[in-house]
């Protein structure tokens, strides 16, 4: 599965991670990000991802259709780690986790993920990597799409 960093990309109107009890980052109106990393993923494969999250018109203009971007209407994103996106579930009933990425290869990838958004304009909250989380979130519209890096 090389070169797959999938995304679950979800239109909120705020967005809070918490990690025992206590508020590490918090979003208003945007996107909440999950993110997971796979064995073989480059660069290029966390910069597809970045660049069609930023530009995705998923927010509604002055007519209420979805066309506008997260720059356009000054969003945030709260980006949080997440393996298990990579999980494999063809046998048994035990998810199978062999394709996520190393620890040191998806942090690696997590933050260039992240510096591409920021450099690009975004406000961008973190969750924190390798930590167990409590992500809570509301999900406007619901809008939620999901991503891979491999259908370009």
């Amino acid at each position: 599965m090389d070169g797959c960093v999938r995304a679950i990309v979800q239109r909120v109107s705020r967005a809070e991670v918490r990690i025992d009890g206590r508020s590490i980052a918090q979003i208003g109106a945007g996107l909440a990000v999950l993110l997971g990393v796979a064995r073989g993923d480059r660069e290029a494969d966390a910069a597809t991802i970045a660049d069609r999250i930023i530009g995705m018109r998923i927010f509604a203009d002055a007519d209420g259709k979805m066309n506008l971007a997260l720059g356009a209407v000054g969003g945030a994103m709260l980006v949080v780690s997440n393996f298990t996106l990579l999980a494999d579930t063809s046998h048994g009933r035990r998810p199978s986790f062999i394709e996520a990425a190393a620890p040191d290869d998806a942090r690696r990838l997590y933050a260039h993920f992240i510096s591409l958004v920021r450099a690009a304009g975004v406000k961008v909250e973190e969750g924190e990597f390798g930590a167990t989380m409590e992500v809570e979130l509301v999900n406007h519209g619901p809008v939620t799409i999901i991503l891979d890096s491999r259908a370009r």
